[in-house]
């Protein structure tokens, strides 16, 4: 697997759950998607908000992504019968690179868990990861760092 040398640019999500909706956004307000998730009884139209500037590639991958671990998280909290907190989130950053004068990407799953015991929401995070088909995907193709906050 190469390594990024030079990142060109970096598309970031925020994805969280609330009223049975997932909900993907970034920092600069050019990307606001309302996703379902399979199970969720919320809508099963996926539905794309976008303003100018349009929405990068790899804000829609990590927006994609990020509906999907949060997925997953859900997943595996409840199947360790642990309540997550309601403000529980998901933001993952997906970069555009240069190695040499090849494109790779490459990216960071950061799960914020306020309130939760850290080692507690490490394994959560690993867990999910291990389920997540987003994550699958990615594993052994590109750089990939997991990271949790609890504070």
């Amino acid at each position: 697997m190469s390594k990024i040398q030079k990142v060109l640019l970096t598309g970031k999500t925020r994805t969280t759950s609330a009223d049975g909706r997932v909900i993907a956004g970034d920092h600069e307000g050019n990307l606001n998607i309302n996703l379902s998730v399979p199970g969720n009884s919320a809508a099963t139209v996926y539905a794309l908000e976008a303003v100018a500037p349009h929405p990068t590639a790899e804000q829609l991958f990590a927006g994609a992504w990020s509906a999907c671990y949060i997925a997953a998280v859900g997943i595996t909290a409840k199947e360790m019968k642990v309540t997550l907190p309601a403000d529980t989130a998901v933001d993952i950053e997906v970069d555009l690179g240069l190695g040499g004068a090849d494109y790779f990407i490459q990216g960071r799953i950061n799960l914020v868990v306020p309130g939760l015991d850290h080692a507690l929401a490490t394994e959560i995070a690993h867990a999910a990861d291990a389920i997540c088909p987003y994550s699958k995907a990615t594993r052994g193709n590109i750089d990939v760092t997991l990271n949790v906050t609890t504070a």
